[in-house]
């Protein structure tokens, strides 16, 4: 060492962990950690050649500061100890818990070191921390996927990575470094995730270089969002699409272009600023912005030849060399952005007639333009990536609320918090209304507002005093740029039923041809007004329908009206049509003929009629509620009927009790007294199946009633056929068995095979349930004979199903296993999730009883996970308890047998 107060000349190593202090961090995991940056930072030292024993080091908590002995080269300090500790940390954080997990800034520096009785002193030391604090390099390893980012100052750049041997200079980037006193330049790299090799970088003066050689370097990004919060995937996105290869363009490629689109009020400008601060070290020729007023209070979009004087002016331009002519301002300004390095932030973009112009013409530059319409143009003819910006996840959208208020308000109202988050469906805007409105009104607890905002809805998003402050009004501006028949389908969809619509139904909607409808949901997609989803299918955010709706009440009651009765229409008969595909063989009952121009959606097949009811079925309630709302009592009716086959066979238990409730109040206005015995039998059978028992018996009695009072023998039968079950599912199998003889008698009479075949099942199933087998297999065997007989797979998987109970309860397990497989065979093809399930829980019993464990594991599993999904959880209970027991220990065939 050195006699005290001796200078040397020494190359000194500053490395940092970045995040040591994060709340993550335990104090065992800053221990274990502070253990592992030693070991690889030796493990470095050794590998460029440098004891760990002969330097100088002092810990500095979340890090370490090296001096490296005078003899020992300062070439491998760059060149081998930075990839040596990128490895060393790849080994240590794969063995180690996530907040132990290490990333290190490391600054490498050489000046001289003056020793005393305190320690080191020098200048040379002061300004390697201080390149390990400049922003940039921090910013750096932030956004690097790697583990490592090197700053080396301008003397070790010059001095040693220009003339390596191993390093390519070209792949170091200049960084300001503008911390405390230190004014310089430093070169960063990232050792494990390198630059693209950019010869261009060292062609130029380290430092910034000023426009036109001379002027002024314009700076001119408004300030950063204070409160930004999340949205890490967008910024990656933007991150991948503005500087592929990690922050460099290839030499020759074309200018990047990045349109961040979205709706109004969703962030975007947040975003593109938040982005922008965050890189402007990759920018160091300057940054320009504009705002195009594309969608404002003004109405007046910025003229182009305005926005390119605007940049002449921050570039220092002499004003009488400034053309007027909008050709000569574009090429006078891209002659002097040519070659730069600059950010050039296009705000609020109508159209690419507006941004054309202001496009620089090398691939030094950035732009990153943000609006609400897809500009279709400009990503065709210039290659820009366009990125759709949606509301954030609940998460950030938390975040972003309670990041304006206080921090004891938000802990003493957390539920009144989510709501707030739920009620603004994590629309920014809406968010920092709400937080604005909360801010300032701290007396009034969160829980009142949210009430005012659930009460109010929209209504309490908007402000009477600065229009421009309210989400309505901000939603307003993206409507100027549609034409008439545009906004009168944004409209229109505000008010249509369903969370979301397709294309054929827009054209029901709004009486239009397929192809101007689908053209018209591409121009409201492009405006950011809807989202296309997959399928085909199209949604609106619930805060801009509800703006929508409002629009809607510009139009005519009977524009309205017209509307929506073609809508319904259009859903009811291809319901109609779908259930037609799904049971051939149900009574045809023929809703009224649709309005005049709507024709149902076309349906191949049964498999295609399942898909669409699946991809339809909220918008089909929806569809009848509005039904009901209009006072269409007949078409309220029909939709139960053609749903009510669906229903059954998807386990839509709450759905069918609701839409055939709605189906009894309607047919009470319809004058076939016939449909409100077969509205009161439908929603007994459903109740029954919900387990509604009292609310069942209730209706079947009416509808009982009904049928004799009317003499319709044929709704007498199927009504003694709905209490059958009725019975059977409160337990008592007697008085089914009487009602299933009952059903059977009056169909012989009748002279219906399929109704007959229902019945013989029916009282083959409830005999079986009381013990008399040889009755159940005769009624079972002729149910099974009549199905086949008229090509009926419903029928037949039933009575398969029945007569795979009965050779259970009589200990034929194999054929009652055979049996079970051949219903599931018909059930799982036609739909029938809800018969699956229970046939899926029965033949599990099977293979409990001839102890073959795995098979019934297997089948209760799967039945187990179709209950659930269904939301019967009285019977995903007993599973759970039934696969409990077979984890234990085989049950026995008579336990078996009983729980069947």
């Amino acid at each position: 060492m050195a006699s005290p107060g001796q200078a040397v000349h020494r190359t000194i190593v500053v490395v940092d962990v970045e995040g040591f202090g994060d709340a993550r961090r335990t104090l065992p995991h800053q221990v274990a950690t502070r253990a592992g940056l030693y070991r690889v930072v030796g493990a470095a030292l050794r590998a460029a050649g440098v004891p760990w024993e002969g330097c100088y080091h002092e810990d500095r908590g979340d890090g370490v500061f090296v001096l490296v002995p005078p003899g020992y080269a300062k070439a491998p300090l760059v060149e081998v100890m930075p990839v040596a500790l990128a490895a060393a940390l790849r080994e240590h954080n794969d063995a180690g818990p996530t907040a132990q997990h290490v990333r290190l800034r490391v600054a490498v520096h050489a000046g001289e070191v003056v020793f005393d009785r305190h320690g080191v002193t020098s200048t040379a030391v002061t300004t390697a921390f201080r390149l390990l604090d400049a922003p940039p390099v921090k910013a750096a390893l932030r956004q690097s996927p790697g583990l490592v980012a090197l700053v080396v100052s301008r003397w070790v750049f010059d001095e040693v990575v220009r003339h390596s041997a191993v390093l390519d200079p070209a792949t170091f980037r200049p960084v300001p470094v503008a911390v405390k006193e230190v004014r310089d330049t430093a070169w960063l790299a990232l050792p494990d995730h390198p630059h693209p090799a950019d010869q261009g970088v060292l062609d130029r003066p380290a430092g910034p270089v000023a426009p036109d050689g001379g002027g002024p370097t314009p700076r001119q990004l408004p300030g950063a969002p204070t409160l930004f919060v999340g949205r890490e995937k967008y910024l990656a996105d933007l991150d991948r699409a503005l500087t592929p290869g990690n922050g460099d363009h290839a030499p020759g490629a074309a200018v990047m272009i990045s349109a961040l689109g979205g709706a109004g009020g969703v962030g975007k400008t947040w975003l593109a600023l938040h982005w922008a601060h965050r890189h402007t070290d990759r920018f160091p020729d300057g940054q320009l912005f504009v705002d195009l007023r594309g969608f404002g209070p003004s109405g007046d979009p910025t003229d182009p030849a305005v926005a390119v004087r605007g940049f002449l002016d921050a570039l220092g331009v002499d004003p009488e060399r400034i053309p007027t002519d909008l050709d000569a301002l574009a090429a006078l300004y891209r002659s002097l952005v040519a070659g730069r390095r600059m950010l050039i932030v296009l705000d609020n973009a109508a159209t690419s007639d507006q941004v054309v112009p202001l496009l620089p013409g090398t691939a030094t530059c950035t732009v990153l333009v943000t609006g609400r319409r897809r500009l279709a143009s400009l990503i065709d003819r210039h290659g820009a990536r366009h990125l759709t910006l949606d509301v954030p996840d609940r998460d950030e959208a938390r975040a972003l609320l309670t990041a304006r208020l206080p921090a004891d308000r938000v802990a003493a109202e957390n539920d009144a918090v989510d709501e707030l988050v739920t009620l603004c469906g994590a629309y920014p805007l809406a968010l920092a209304i709400t937080a604005r409105t909360a801010a300032t009104r701290p007396a009034i607890p969160l829980s009142e507002i949210a009430t005012e905002l659930r009460e109010l809805g929209l209504e309490a998003l908007d402000h009477d005093s600065d229009p421009a402050a309210g989400l309505p009004t901000v939603l307003s501006w993206s409507l100027r740029h549609l034409t008439e028949q545009q906004r009168t389908t944004f409209s229109l969809l505000g008010i249509a039923p369903g969370p979301d619509t397709t294309s054929p139904a827009t054209a029901a909607l709004t009486g239009l041809p397929h192809g101007p409808a689908r053209r018209t949901l591409t121009a409201l997609e492009d405006a950011s007004l809807i989202e296309r989803r997959p399928g085909g299918r199209y949604a609106m955010h619930d805060l801009v329908r509800a703006y929508a709706a409002t629009t809607a009440h510009a139009l005519s009651d009977d524009e309205r009206m017209a509307a929506l009765t073609r809508v319904t229409d259009f859903h009811l008969h291809t319901a109609h049509a779908a259930d037609r595909l799904l049971r051939p063989d149900r009574p045809m009952l023929l809703p009224d003929p649709p309005a005049p121009g709507v024709h149902p959606y076309p349906l191949s097949d049964a498999a295609a009629a399942t898909s669409w009811l699946d991809a339809e079925h909220a918008t089909l309630l929806a569809a009848q509620h509005t039904a009901a709302l209009l006072g269409r009592h007949d078409a309220v009716w029909h939709f139960a009927w053609a749903l009510d086959t669906f229903h059954f066979r998807r386990g839509h238990r709450h759905n069918a009790v609701a839409s055939w409730r709605a189906a009894v109040d309607a047919a009470a206005h319809l004058p076939t007294p016939t449909a409100r015995v077969r509205a009161h039998r439908h929603l007994g059978y459903a109740c029954t199946r919900l387990g509604l028992h009292q609310e069942a018996t209730r209706h079947l009695g009416q509808a009982l009633d009904l049928s004799v009072h009317l003499r319709d023998v044929t709704e007498q039968a199927h009504t003694h056929l709905a209490l059958a079950f009725a019975w059977g599912r409160q337990g008592d199998d007697r008085q089914a068995l009487g009602h299933a003889h009952r059903a059977l008698d009056l169909q012989r009479v009748l002279d219906n095979p399929a109704a007959e075949a229902d019945a013989h099942n029916l009282v083959g199933w409830y005999a079986a349930r009381l013990g008399h087998f040889d009755t159940a297999r005769d009624h079972c065997h002729a149910a099974l004979i009549l199905h086949r007989e008229r090509h009926d797979p419903d029928g037949e998987a039933a009575a398969l199903d029945s007569l795979g109970l009965i050779a259970h309860r009589t200990g034929n397990h194999h054929q009652a296993i055979d049996h079970y497989h051949q219903a599931l065979t018909v059930f799982r093809p036609l739909g029938y999730t809800y018969q699956v399930a229970d046939t899926l829980d029965r033949i599990g019993h099977s293979y409990a009883a001839l102890g073959q464990r795995e098979h019934a594991h297997a089948a209760w599993q799967e039945a187990l996970e179709s209950y659930r999904e269904q939301g019967r959880d009285t019977e995903a209970d007993r599973i759970r308890e039934q696969l409990d027991d077979l984890d234990t220990t085989n049950r026995s065939p008579d336990a078996a047998a009983d729980s069947s």
